[in-house]
């Protein structure tokens, strides 16, 4: 008792807890990432559910520190919350295809998983600070002061975990390894206040039940392998991974960013595009190189650097220059997927947007857009603004290729991506990816757009007639995405239902 009253630091206290929550939090996004994506809505979840998990918390807190405030209560506190913490490792597995299964509208189901996962350790967290205020204040005269700095130091507790962790923690140990230290940590911390009491009985006895359930959840879930690393590389954007398989005969590399296969690589013959999308890329620049061989190219995202690659070995006069943000990324493409050392692909690890807007001072012929992860789409490279970058960048004859991922019998995202490039570029033209992409749940698209008219007639894809399209645009009132105004998340909502429901 008298060595933990010595050392009895309020502050460190709520400092240490809060710093735990803002770990917590955002660990979370990239617990989620391979199973729910990266959008508005998990962000939404996330933050609202650890905030309502805190606010109970405070309540509850409130309510035991004024009952039975003793270093002994936060030592099961802490305890509590550190098992809670482990669970977070086991729920994230087993809990996930009995919440998706489920026929629950989306948003429902996203706050649904995030609940289940982090609700309760934000809860028992929450409730550290009202018992340290209780056990902190020695008289009413100084209670302000004494809440007011235990608040101040409870928000730089946030502040640091939330630095700590999106600048350092996740690029260098990954997601499961800071849930599983963060459990630790907290484990510790109330066996040290358990021991305040040690010679009590009962509190011996807790201490003992407190080791054992968790040593035996550690030892569950290393059996389990759910404290293996899931991601091989887990990077400070995506959970990366690479695999093999077979297509038409041929061996291909994937990668995989999150949960979406982005790009197949044949490491035999890297001109031999399995992607339907690039395909389709490469078909709509043919005319455009008749008349020039050596086009200045900008690839917006890299990716597994296939369709970069394929324009290096085919076009060995041209100029190509890749936007990947992720350096990570472009370090898996050059070890996993054959990219040379000393490619003449220039790689810029940066923002597409922020690249455009500040570094680039060149005008391209080709530039072509894939950075879309799924549904998890970087709203500010859909907009308006962004459009024109875009269009400053491009030459006059030159051609802008994207593709994106919507529902034909939704299309409430094309429809807007559409008419935003329509107020830039005078000819935009669409090409589904399969003929029946009307009835799809979810279809790949790729969109041209161009400043001179476009000559599409040889593409094995038939692109929509311009009545078609804008038939097909018609059918909802004209949107805009704009820097103001973008709900990108909010459009491709019910693609992911549908997809979801098969």
């Amino acid at each position: 008792m008298d060595l933990q009253r010595r050392w009895w630091s309020p502050h460190g206290v709520v400092f240490l807890s809060s710093a735990c929550v803002m770990i917590l939090e955002l660990v979370a996004s990239r617990i989620v990432a391979p199973r729910l994506g990266v959008s508005l809505y998990t962000w939404t979840s996330i933050i609202g559910v650890i905030l309502a998990g805190i606010s109970l918390g405070n309540y509850i807190g409130g309510k035991l520190a004024d009952r039975w405030a003793s270093f002994p209560l936060l030592g099961c506190v802490f305890s509590f919350a550190a098992l809670l913490c482990l669970g977070v490792l086991w729920l994230n597995n087993d809990l996930h295809d009995w919440v998706l299964s489920s026929h629950v509208p989306l948003l429902l189901a996203v706050v649904t998983y995030v609940a289940a996962v982090f609700f309760l350790p934000s809860v028992a967290l929450g409730s550290v600070s009202p018992i340290v205020v209780k056990l902190s204040l020695k008289d009413l005269e100084h209670s302000g002061a004494t809440v007011g700095k235990l608040s101040a130091w409870a928000s730089v507790g946030s502040i640091v975990g939330t630095f700590a962790t999106g600048f350092f923690l996740i690029s260098w140990f990954g997601t499961k390894a800071i849930v599983l230290l963060v459990a630790i940590t907290l484990e510790l911390m109330g066996l040290w206040f358990l021991l305040a009491e040690a010679h009590r009985a009962k509190i011996r006895l807790m201490v003992g039940i407190t080791l054992l359930l968790f040593a035996v959840l550690v030892l569950f879930l290393h059996k389990k392998g759910f404290l293996c690393r899931e991601c091989p590389v887990e990077s400070d954007y995506y959970c990366i991974r690479v695999f093999e398989r077979v297509l038409e005969g041929h061996r291909v590399r994937a990668l995989v960013l999150d949960r979406l296969v982005h790009s197949y690589t044949d490491l035999d013959d890297p001109t031999n595009l399995k992607y339907g999308y690039e395909e389709i890329y490469a078909q709509v620049i043919q005319p455009f190189l008749r008349h020039n061989p050596a086009p200045r190219v900008l690839c917006i995202g890299g990716g597994g650097y296939t369709f970069p690659r394929y324009l290096e070995i085919t076009l060995p006069e041209s100029q190509i220059k890749v936007i990947e943000i992720d350096p990570a990324v472009t370090e898996v493409a050059h070890v996993a997927f054959g990219l040379p050392r000393d490619t003449r692909i220039q790689t810029y690890n940066m923002d597409a947007r922020y690249f455009l807007a500040h570094e680039n001072k060149e005008k391209y012929d080709l530039i072509f857009g894939d950075a879309f992860n799924d549904y998890s789409v970087p709203f500010h490279l859909t907009t308006l603004e962004f459009d024109r970058l875009v269009a400053q960048a491009l030459d006059e004859k030159g051609l802008y290729v994207v593709n994106i991922v919507d529902g034909g019998r939704r299309g409430h995202f094309l429809r807007a991506y559409v008419r935003t490039l329509q107020r830039v570029f005078p000819h935009v033209a669409v090409i589904p990816w399969g003929a029946h992409w009307r009835q799809a749940a979810r279809t790949t698209f790729v969109i041209v757009a161009a400043r001179q008219p476009l000559n599409l007639g040889a593409l094995h894809h038939r692109p929509l007639e311009v009545q078609e399209l804008e038939a097909y645009l018609a059918q909802e009132e004209p949107l805009v995405l704009t820097d103001d105004f973008v709900p990108v998340d909010n459009l491709l909502a019910p693609v992911f239902e549908d997809s979801a429901r098969g």
